[in-house]
């Protein structure tokens, strides 16, 4: 039977406060419901892109969406296409699945395999040879999963364990979710799609226990700003070989990794979904509903920085600098931003007017006190 070894250590304990913290927060607040649907779509987006990015996926945020959105063809990357769209297909299955509740069952996930491959709604069978996972310089052996006879076993044994201890609620629902994600790895069922599935089943886990948080959230978005973390994490045990080592893995770095993921993307949502609440009067303007998502959300940045480089885009959206520059290049492009020094390294971007004119009224709605405050004094 399925049983993993881990501590609780202070670090999973205090991500696990600052999760909950983020989610009574985040309950609270009265969202409408097209401010969901703004950031629940944000966010889908948002995972696809980092989802698919860690196994090598070289579409943009942007690109995803004129895919996922517009149909749009990108010549030579068709893969790369059929890759986003299935595992949108597979985020959107899974989400459902997680409104649904009750108890995982080894179809949903074989189903959820089935979506990120083909993106159709048919259960897979698992391997039936034996699987490696090399090093993508040396091509040395790094891990050597178990033999296929064993797989459909241990794949009964982590559904019966999920099961059992979300019903028993002795453990906190993302160290549950942390373990299915690191068993799942280990157990490597596919010859391909492993890491995409692993990473929708503790979706599927959170969104079915409790933490759902409306969906607007995205963890991937963490894994792939924090990929040696994460590859650090899931590669723990004294030899590559499954049997001699990784079998009886103490996984508590994994757990730590996951946790403190969880952490940020929910503090994340937090900041997010308390922006969106002020926003109710400026989600009714023409200039904000033309916006596509992801420059709505960069209007977050503008309430803090009147002019931006590329480099702070980057670290706002967890990108690379270079995908950032691009990005700001189409933006200028479509008229969403304007340069404001043009020079090659220091070249920097502002809203344009109209835009800019909205980040004011928020900025003014934001710090107006109210009747019972007291004004603050001007900052220096």
């Amino acid at each position: 039977m399925f049983e993993p070894r881990y501590s609780l250590t202070p670090r999973v304990v205090t991500a696990l406060m600052a999760v909950e913290a983020s989610r009574q927060i985040v309950a609270s607040l009265p969202l409408t419901t097209t401010m969901l649907d703004s950031l629940r779509r944000t966010a889908r987006l948002l995972a696809t892109h980092y989802s698919t990015q860690i196994e090598g996926n070289q579409l943009s945020p942007a690109q995803v969406e004129v895919v996922l959105d517009q149909g749009g063809a990108f010549p030579g990357r068709e893969r790369d296409e059929a890759e986003v769209r299935h595992y949108f297909a597979a985020l959107e299955h899974v989400e459902r699945l997680g409104r649904g509740g009750g108890h995982v069952i080894e179809k949903d996930v074989r189903t959820i395999h089935g979506l990120v491959m083909t993106g159709k709604a048919r259960a897979t069978p698992y391997r039936d040879g034996q699987n490696v996972i090399r090093d993508s310089r040396s091509h040395r052996i790094v891990y050597m999963p178990p033999e296929a006879k064993d797989v459909t076993g241990l794949m009964r044994e982590l559904v019966a364990w999920v099961n059992a201890s979300i019903g028993a609620r002795e453990l906190p629902v993302p160290v549950i979710a942390a373990c299915a994600h690191h068993q799942l790895a280990t157990i490597h069922p596919y010859f391909d799609g492993n890491g995409r599935t692993a990473r929708l089943l503790t979706t599927m886990i959170l969104h079915r226990s409790g933490y759902a948080l409306n969906g607007i959230y995205s963890l991937e978005e963490y894994y792939a700003g924090n990929l040696d973390g994460y590859y650090s994490g899931l590669s723990v045990g004294k030899s590559h070989n499954y049997y001699l080592g990784r079998i009886e893995a103490d996984i508590t770095s994994f757990i730590e990794y996951f946790c403190a993921g969880m952490a940020d993307a929910f503090a994340k949502v937090r900041l997010a979904a308390e922006e969106a609440s002020r926003q109710s009067t400026l989600d009714q303007t023409p200039a904000l509903r033309d916006l596509i998502p992801q420059q709505r959300q960069s209007l977050g940045l503008f309430l803090r920085l009147r002019v931006i480089t590329a480099k702070d885009l980057a670290a706002y959206f967890s990108s690379t600098p270079r995908q950032a520059a691009a990005l700001c290049g189409r933006w200028v492009e479509s008229g969403f931003l304007v340069i404001e020094d043009p020079s090659t390294k220091t070249r920097s971007y502002r809203l344009a007017a109209a835009h800019e004119s909205l980040v004011a009224k928020q900025a003014e709605r934001v710090t107006a006190p109210t009747r019972s405050e007291t004004p603050r004094r001007k900052a220096r």
